[in-house]
């Protein structure tokens, strides 16, 4: 079965002008657009929400506009606009364009298709936001960027892994209280999340070496020592193979991984990334 993951990274590759440069531009500003019109007439804001009843009898925007719907929390959500433009461009600069596009859209889409199901199942028309969406944005967030610092209410520096681990436990609870079938809901709006960074959460998981896996710490550490000592320029930091046992073969660095580390051929797109 074929990675869907790596299906993207392929098609994103082949295909560098698809998908909005700076998305989460746009999308702030339609926020803000929508918060300053509920502001005038908070009746405006019923018009937006997702509801598969009405969409279904003519009102077609509600695909669009639910994603636009401001958050609660009065002048507070002009700093939600800015953190997740924020955190949403960073992402794009990241992953680029092309695959931010395909995040951002497929958790609509997801909650978009999650809405009608309940909908043609039950009767029940959910009210639906893009409120986890955005959280699965700042999941993708933490998880590539753990250890970056914000400042919590201008003042406290936390770490992001920590304000995620916070958040994950009020997703978990929420999907634990809320009323079958809704409580799905977070969890299918978020599957994004785990296609495009669940690889990331397998590797930051703590296990115990095997006799058959690499330190990737002391293999580095090593082939620094034998670099001062021989003089080839690429050795893969998995196999040992180097530019002088085999110039046959072509030696790349991984983007993915922290700082620069080459491999071969045969393991530049198999193996454990470096995280430090």
């Amino acid at each position: 079965m074929k990675d869907p993951r790596k299906a993207i990274e392929r098609f994103c590759y082949r295909h560098p002008g698809f998908g909005v440069s700076r998305l989460m531009l746009y999308v702030s500003l339609a926020n803000v657009a929508m918060w300053i019109l509920g502001a005038v007439n908070s009746r405006i804001l019923g018009y937006l929400t997702f509801n598969p009843y009405l969409v279904l009898h003519g009102q077609v925007w509600r695909l669009v506009t639910f994603a636009l719907y401001p958050p609660d929390g009065g002048l507070f959500a002009f700093l939600m606009f800015y953190f997740y433009y924020w955190i949403g461009t960073t992402l794009e600069q990241y992953w680029g364009t092309p695959q931010f596009n395909i995040f951002f859209f497929s958790g609509l889409l997801l909650t978009l298709l999650y809405g009608f199901l309940v909908y043609f199942i039950t009767g029940v028309s959910v009210q639906l936001t893009a409120q986890y969406v955005y959280l699965s944005m700042f999941f993708a967030f933490a998880t590539l960027f753990p250890d970056m610092q914000v400042l919590l209410f201008f003042i406290i520096p936390v770490k992001m892994k920590w304000l995620a681990l916070l958040n994950a436990a009020f997703f978990l609870a929420g999907v634990l209280t809320s009323p079958f079938p809704v409580n799905l809901l977070p969890i299918v709006a978020i599957l994004n999340f785990f296609l495009f960074c669940g690889g990331e959460l397998w590797h930051m998981i703590p296990r115990r070496a095997s006799a058959n896996t690499v330190n990737f710490r002391r293999e580095s550490r090593r082939i620094r020592r034998e670099q001062r000592d021989q003089l080839y320029h690429h050795k893969c930091a998995v196999c040992g193979r180097t530019d002088v046992t085999n110039p046959e073969l072509e030696f790349r660095y991984c983007s993915r991984c922290a700082g620069y580390h080459c491999f071969c051929p045969e393991h530049i797109n198999n193996h454990i990334h470096f995280t430090e």
